[in-house]
Parts: structure tokens; sequence; C-alpha cells
């Protein structure tokens, strides 16, 4: 049973960074260098855009990661937005699990972006027709501190280092919770500081070439056969063990993004590299945790024999039905994108319908819920629980469609 073990932990790494992760970081690079361009000029056109704003939010969303849905968040407590558009965002976003899905399964990543972006929009502008967002703002500006209470509060604090904002002042409100109360940045004298900004340069050199092993894999070609024997399980091992310490010296585990870190990468091109090199890890870290997880499960189930235990275990996992689609909701609730990861990481070995998978994806709401919990939580209660409702309604239409139409076949989502 050991050596099945040992060989599990083994072939989960090796997959994690070679079949997934170098994919991700690819991808991470591209949207975190669009992001570093573009995100203080979209959040200023959704201020400036009243009738549009849900729209936008929901475009926002759509951003793979959590950045551009962070942004939105405090935007609503400064009067900004409008409450349909805090939902209409994070009806939208997918966090860091939707890296892991572009990587894997592209068709799909598309289908999931347009239905989410519909419901998005329609449950936005539907939840802007109630009295409940302003309801929730007076509420909240009954029990903010007076200008001469912030400054007080605000004076001898600084950041660890200088941080233009996005969406909000420096000294205000949201300033003084998500950068002084929250962890933001970490310590520059700690030595999690000094690793993961000092390995970022090794990380996207393991990056890229398992990418060049990732691409060749794609066309059947046995990467571990070729000049240098075992390459690639030797770089997947080696590039997994790294993310997970990345990881752990971020003190990262369920949330990956923080509103300070954000502003950032949206500021440095080299904070933008830091920092999408510890989002990459963190994929590839619950990635990792998710393919071990699902194996160990497989040979626990099979009392020892893994072929027994993985058609036990892909039976109930597939006639699950209807119930898939609550449990992908209600996973959704979880805040952070640790445990989305892995239920897309499920998707991706074809364990779980197409429709739980967009249950999920609708009611997550990945890292841009955690600075809506700090500032209040309140409408971070009614924020998560709206993001559900459209998940289980739609969740469960597209199942009936999977189910009883020839729809998932034709787009591969079967």
């Amino acid at each position: 049973m050991l050596p099945q073990i040992i060989d599990i932990i083994i072939a989960s790494a090796e997959g994690a960074f070679i079949e997934v992760g170098v994919f991700v970081g690819a991808v991470l690079l591209l949207f975190g260098y669009i992001n570093y361009k573009q995100s203080g000029a979209f959040v200023t056109s959704i201020e400036n855009s009243k009738q549009w704003q849900p729209l936008l939010g929901a475009l926002l969303g759509l951003t793979p990661g959590c950045g551009g849905a962070i942004f939105v968040m405090p935007l609503f407590f400064k009067g900004t937005v409008t409450f349909g558009t805090v939902v209409a965002t994070l009806v939208a976003t997918m966090g860091d699990s939707a890296f892991v899905l572009i990587a894997t399964h592209p068709k799909q990543y598309f289908v999931i972006s347009v239905l989410s972006f519909i419901t998005a929009i329609i449950t936005g502008y539907a939840v802007d027709q109630t009295s409940l967002g302003a309801e929730i703002f007076t509420k909240y500006k009954k029990g903010k501190r007076s200008a001469s209470e912030l400054v007080a509060e605000h004076r001898g604090v600084s950041h660890a280092e200088s941080v233009t904002h996005i969406g909000h002042s420096d000294g205000d409100e949201i300033d003084l919770i998500l950068h002084h109360k929250l962890k933001g940045h970490q310590d520059r004298k700690s030595l999690g500081f000094t690793i993961t900004h000092n390995a970022f340069q090794f990380y996207w050199v393991l990056i890229g070439v398992g990418l060049v092993l990732g691409v060749l894999s794609l066309f059947q070609i046995n990467v571990n056969d070729l000049s240098i024997p075992n390459l690639a399980l030797v770089l997947g091992v080696t590039g997994t063990a790294l993310s997970v310490l990345m990881m752990v010296m971020g003190k990262k585990f369920l949330e990956n993004d923080t509103h300070e870190e954000t502003e950032l990468k949206a500021m440095s091109l080299k904070e933008t590299l830091i920092h999408n090199a510890q989002e990459t890890a963190f994929v590839i870290t619950w990635v990792f945790v998710g393919f071990l997880t699902y194996e160990l499960l497989v040979l626990a189930v099979g009392g020892g024999n893994y072929f027994a235990g993985e058609a036990l275990i892909e039976s109930l996992l597939l006639t699950a039905g209807i119930a898939s689609v609550f449990l992908g909701a209600l996973t959704g609730l979880i805040p952070g994108c640790g445990p989305q990861i892995i239920f897309v990481a499920l998707f991706a070995r074809g364990l779980i319908p197409f429709a739980a998978l967009f249950a999920n994806a609708v009611s997550q709401d990945g890292d841009a819920l955690l600075p809506l919990i700090a500032l209040d939580r309140r409408s971070a209660l009614w924020a998560t629980l709206i993001t559900t409702v459209p998940a289980i309604i739609f969740g469960l239409a597209i199942y009936w469609f999977e189910v009883n139409t020839g729809l998932g076949a034709l787009l591969g989502i079967k």
C-alpha cells in the first residue's frame, strides 16, 4: 500500500504542474499584464457610467482571477456604484478556478463565461429594482466614523510601501479596514517576503520549461522519454514542491489575493510578476491537493484496488444528477478560491456534470467576498445568498438541457 501512496503523490505532483499549472501560469501572466495596464481606467469608467454599472461590473467580474471583482467591492461603500453592480460582479467572477478551466477546457470556459455574464446582468439589474441596496448603504453610513476619528486613527500608520489607491483614498474608512486592519502585503522583514520576492524569477523559469513539456504532452509525446529521462517527472515534482513552499511562505491558504496586493499589481509590473507567481503557486497547490485527495480516496474506497475504487467513485459522482448542482452552489458559498479550484479539477477529470460546474461558478465569489466581509458583514451575507439563487435556478435549467437535449454533446459539455 505504501509504494502505491508514494506513486500517487508523485503522479499527482507531476500532473498538477505539467498538465495544469504551467498553462495556468501562462494565462496568469497574460491577464496580469492586462490588469496592470487597464484596472484603474476600468474602475473609473464604472464609477462614471451609472446606467451601465451592473453590465460593466459583470464584465470586470469575468476577468480571470479575483482582481477585477476586488476593485468593485469598496466602490459601493463610497456610494459610487449600486449594490446590483456588486452582485453582478460576484455572479460573473470565477476567481482563480477560471485559470484551471482555461488551461484544461477552454471551450467550456467560454460557454460558462457567456452564461455567467447573462446571468450576472439579469441578477444585477433585478437587485437594483429593489430597495435592498439603499437600505444596506444607509445602515452602513450610520456606523461610519467621523472625519476627525479617521484622521486620528490613521495618524502614525503607514503602508509597507507606497500604494496608490484605486477606487478610494488614503486615510478613508476603506483604507483603514482593507490596508491596516487586514493582513495586506507581507512584512518586508519576514522570511516569507524574502523567499517569495526572490524565488519568483526561478519559479517563472520552471513554468517556462514546464510549458514546453506541457505543450508537447498535448501532442501525445511522452515527455519522460526525451533525451533527459523523466524530465517531466522531476520538473513536475520540483515545481509543485516549490509552489507549496511559496504558498506557505505567503501564508495564503483559502484566500489568495488581498485588496492591497491587487492595487500593487496594478501599479507595478514587478509586483505583477511577483504576485502572479504566488497566485500560480496557490492554484497549483490546490490542484495538487484536489488530485491527491481524489486519488487517495479512490484507493481507500477500493480497499487498495485502485481500479475497483475508481469505478465505484465515478459511478457515484456521475449518477449524483440534480444533487451535484446543489453541491456546486453550496461549495460556492465558501469564501476564497481553494475549494472552488478542487471543484473545477474534478470537472476536468470528467467527474461532475457541466451544470454543477456552472452552479459553482455563479455561486462562488472568490477572494472578492473577503474585503466585502471586512467592510460590512451584512452586505456580504446578502450578496453571497443572492448569488446562490441564480446559481441553483439556472444550474437546474442547464442540467435539464444536458439530460434531455443534445445541447451538452453539441457544446462538448456532457
